[in-house]
């Protein structure tokens, strides 16, 4: 069998460059997203050495984009639009007018048709919400009121983006442009009236497939999935509910593109819509996550492949003019609209950075304009060129506007300190910087490491640490919860319960917690890849504080041991212990109290 065939070579090249440049993209403390960008550059076509192959990548990069959208379903949140509806809609649509209408004239300005300007626009109207939500992350804002209001625009700007991957082709199709072949249906149409429907009448099919779909999803799909997936589950075989969930994203995809004649993203965004109903739609999102993210990482790569990096060159003026839409008319806008909405300067400030960045979604559009011979080549290089740098420059920009804020934020905390205030809590710094009337408990972005001592750091509160937790409580012991899940956090706040809002491998957010005073952390999160960073940064905070961990394995345990923990508990191994305890119960003579285990924690616990 050769093994140097052409989706080998391009699946081995586009991964392992990608992951190289991520690696070092992560390094420089940028997105990976940047590294994968430049992996495709490199293998694409415009650029020396080794060349992917050209059409077999872009059927991959449709997988990416299937996996990509329903991954956006099942984290899609109605709860959270509707709570920032009153700025988050009329804002984000507001924005995107602005941004997209400035694209077009730039496009008119450089020949191009109607078509392809706001075609173009569109794509330089939205950002990237994996950008955008590694930047809120990494930041802790994705609890506070800035954060969500954040959130809630990017999910009008999909919506948005979603709608257009829907019309696109209709629009295309009325005039065939460049000789795109148009819609089965409407030539139907044509044959039954005997005169060509227009503009009008093509929107009006597109409509109508797009409300039969919706229809069909929502009164079968809605029970049928959910249905499905509760009865792979039932089976207990994970991979088969692994493979169920995939199939559910591509069976619903592809069905939707062949028989209702909408984008196969579209379809896999509803279905991941679908199913994010369903108290399975969290484990669905982890079992699709590896496969989702290696397709979706073949997606940026195939679309690094299609940039030319001469556009750099040949095309100044055109990219400086496309960086000025994202960079500062999109950013103005946003800034203006929030401040219009009286929400302040600092979360107009925070959605100006936010916004000031495109990606995924601006590469779909682009791809499908060209496609449908809308956009020119050039178009798509410009697209790709003001990506990358947008994305580069984006923590510029938070950083900038942190800037702005410092020295009045710091002020605020000086005058703070004299009130009855406690440095346990986090500071809203948009209240207290222009509402200084109200500086209640501090709330806002972790800004002050927790005042306990004495005290022992949870960290997950998932069905291990909700345990942990509740002996605590009881216990009156004074502990606190580090957590990133929203639903966790919400329980934990509406019980009066600290929590230090991030991923607590990360070295900011531990440190909050004040380990070097604490006497305990229990480590109740289940990935031992994440436990371990935890456990390796607590010994090295606190040398004498007692580090308590869970395991599924005995190479997990001998990890989380090896790296300082004191007591690994495996839970195979308490389900075990707790059988036979209750054997001996019931027949002493069968299990003798003499029997012994395998020690349940790390040796020398």
């Amino acid at each position: 069998m050769p093994h140097d065939t052409p989706l080998i070579s391009t699946i081995v090249a586009g991964l392992v460059l990608a992951f190289i440049f991520g690696a070092i993209a992560n390094r420089l403390r940028m997105p990976p997203l940047v590294g994968y960008l430049v992996a495709g550059v490199l293998v694409g076509p415009h650029t020396p050495g080794f060349v992917a192959n050209q059409s077999l990548a872009p059927e991959l990069a449709e997988l990416g984009v299937i996996l990509l959208m329903f991954g956006v379903g099942l984290h899609f949140s109605m709860r959270e639009l509707l709570a920032v509806r009153f700025i988050a809609i009329p804002g984000a649509l507001a924005q995107i007018g602005v941004a997209t209408v400035l694209g077009w004239v730039l496009g008119i300005a450089m020949g191009w048709s109607t078509a392809g300007g706001i075609v173009f626009g569109l794509a330089i109207s939205v950002a990237s919400t994996v950008v955008l939500l590694k930047a809120l992350q990494e930041r802790r804002l994705i609890d506070t009121e800035r954060g969500q209001i954040a959130v809630g625009w990017l999910i009008v700007e999909d919506l948005v983006t979603v709608l257009a991957l829907v019309l696109i082709p209709a629009l295309a199709s009325t005039a065939g442009h460049g000789g795109v072949v148009r819609d089965p249906l409407v030539l139907l149409m044509e044959r039954l009236l005997g005169f060509d429907p227009g503009l009008g009448g093509v929107l009006a099919l597109t409509v109508l497939k797009l409300g039969a779909f919706v229809a069909v999803m929502l009164l079968i799909g809605r029970r049928f999935i959910p249905w499905l997936l509760h009865r792979i589950a039932y089976t207990g075989s994970r991979e088969l509910f692994r493979l169920g969930v995939l199939a559910i994203a591509l069976g619903t995809a592809y069905g939707a593109a062949k028989v209702f004649g909408v984008s196969l993203a579209l379809g896999a965004f509803f279905a991941g819509t679908i199913l994010s109903e369903s108290e399975l739609s969290q484990r669905a999102a982890e079992e699709s996550l590896p496969l989702r993210d290696a397709f979706s990482v073949l997606f940026f790569v195939s679309v690094g492949m299609l940039f030319d990096p001469r556009a750099l060159i040949e095309s100044p003026l055109p990219l400086l003019g496309t960086l000025t839409i994202i960079l500062v008319a999109k950013s103005i806008t946003a800034f203006l609209i929030v401040i219009a909405f009286r929400r302040g300067v600092l979360i107009a400030l925070t959605i100006s950075a936010s916004l000031a960045q495109i990606g995924e979604f601006s590469f779909i559009l682009t791809d499908m304009g060209v496609t449908l011979k809308l956009l020119p080549e050039e178009g798509r290089s410009l697209v790709l060129a003001a990506a990358i740098i947008s994305i580069i420059l984006n923590p510029l920009s938070f950083a900038f506007c942190e800037r702005i804020l410092k020295p009045a934020f710091e002020a605020r905390l000086i005058r703070a300190a004299t009130g009855p205030l406690s440095p346990a809590s986090v500071l809203p710094v948009e209240t207290a910087l222009f509402e200084p009337e109200k500086t209640g408990s501090l709330r806002e972005g972790d800004v002050l490491p927790t005042a306990l001592t004495g005290h022992v750091v949870v960290v997950g509160y998932g069905r291990v640490g909700g345990i942990v937790v509740s002996a605590l409580l009881a216990s009156r012991t004074p502990f606190l919860v580090i957590e990133d899940a929203d639903q966790s956090i919400a329980q934990l706040e509406a019980q009066g319960i600290e929590v230090i809002v991030g991923n607590a491998a990360s070295p900011d957010v531990l440190g909050l917690a004040n380990l070097p005073q604490a006497r305990s952390i229990v480590v109740a999160i289940p990935g031992a890849f994440e436990a371990g960073q935890v456990v390796e940064q607590a010994r090295a905070l606190n040398p004498s504080i007692l580090i308590v961990g869970r395991a599924h394995s005995d190479a997990e345990v001998e990890h989380l041991a090896r790296l300082g923990a004191d007591t690994v508990i495996m839970g195979e191994r308490e389900i075990a212990r707790g059988m036979i305890d209750r054997l001996r119960h019931a027949t002493p003579a069968l299990l003798p109290a003499d029997v012994a285990l395998q020690p349940a924690t790390s040796p020398g616990s």
